[in-house]
């Protein structure tokens, strides 16, 4: 070899060294209150049919799905335990998210504890079970520290990890909208009610990522929190689309799960954002500049009925 292409080579490792690639932004997608009732546009069964279709399909390697057992005994829980089957056997897995669904500010811990056993009765040993627990509302106490850590407490005397969230997507609230137009008879744009709902999705989780690098100098492995909604079915192909167009690997909740983040309790009350949020309001950052705009009610309220609805918005 010339001594031109051994500089040539030498240079090209330097740089190399000097200017790393940059991480790969990763993923996990999990949805909260399995079995969920009807929205409106499709039934239960057909909703986890195209679900799990439209996971296959975005090549997403297995999501999670956090189980509200009490959901089972509502109106539309019968064919739920068969739902939720299908996901295991679609490869993906399933974990506790209590059985009522309760506040944990507003219930007493041994009765909160209580619930998520009940939950967790009906879980272990099924096919596909995690034993990790989604607090309802990301409620895990934050009225008081007592209460915060005697829940933490009990999921560690229980063998449960917490399953934390670090991007919330607020799906939750663009389906109760389009839930309410739908009921008055108004007509939706459904295209663009795909734009708006995968523009929540991206824009929440380019907003976490950049907390997660300035506060952990690192990206993790995020944890998305969504629903099992009409929505989700009907257009979760296409947020896995763009979120990979913005350079997002789509990853298993179990890898997830596995980032070291994972065993941080953070020192803070401000809980609601997920653990990202939380971590960075422990080390000093004001919970003012922790939540995105795709998190708040009269954002989405102001987009959804400009652009879904078609309604003229005031100056």
């Amino acid at each position: 070899m010339s001594f031109s292409c051994i500089l040539l080579t030498f240079l090209a490792t330097c740089l190399l060294v000097a200017y790393p690639a940059a991480a790969q932004k990763r993923i996990a997608l999990t949805f909260d209150d399995v079995p969920r009732a009807r929205d409106s546009f499709l039934t239960p069964d057909e909703r986890t049919e195209r679900l799990i279709t439209a996971l296959r399909e975005a090549r997403v390697p297995q999501a999670a799905f956090f189980v509200t057992t009490g959901n089972l005994d509502g109106a539309d829980g019968a064919g739920g335990e068969a739902h939720i089957a299908a996901y295991v056997a679609a490869g993906h897995v399933i974990a506790n998210h209590s059985h009522s669904h309760l506040w944990a500010t507003r219930t007493p811990v041994a009765d909160y504890l209580a619930d998520l056993d009940r939950a967790d009765r009906w879980l272990e040993g099924r096919p596909g079970y995690r034993p990790w627990y989604r607090f309802p509302f990301l409620d895990e106490g934050r009225d008081t520290p007592e209460r915060r850590d005697a829940l933490r407490g009990g999921l560690r005397e229980r063998g449960l990890q917490s399953g934390y969230v670090t991007v919330d997507s607020y799906d939750w609230y663009l389906d109760q909208l389009v839930d309410r137009a739908a009921a008055a008879g108004a007509a939706i744009d459904r295209n663009a009610l795909r734009d708006l709902y995968v523009e929540m999705i991206v824009g929440a989780a380019e907003f976490n990522e950049g907390i997660a690098r300035e506060t952990l100098g690192r990206s993790p492995a995020h944890v998305m929190l969504l629903h099992e909604t009409d929505l989700a079915a009907l257009y979760i192909a296409d947020a896995v689309a763009a979120l990979r167009a913005r350079g997002w690997e789509i990853v298993s909740a179990d890898t997830a799960f596995a980032d070291p983040i994972a065993t941080e309790e953070p020192d803070s009350m401000f809980l609601g954002g997920g653990r990202i949020a939380a971590l960075a309001n422990a080390r000093g950052r004001p919970r003012a500049g922790l939540v995105p705009r795709w998190n708040e009610e009269s954002v989405i309220s102001a987009l959804f009925n400009e652009r879904v609805l078609r309604q003229r918005v005031s100056p």
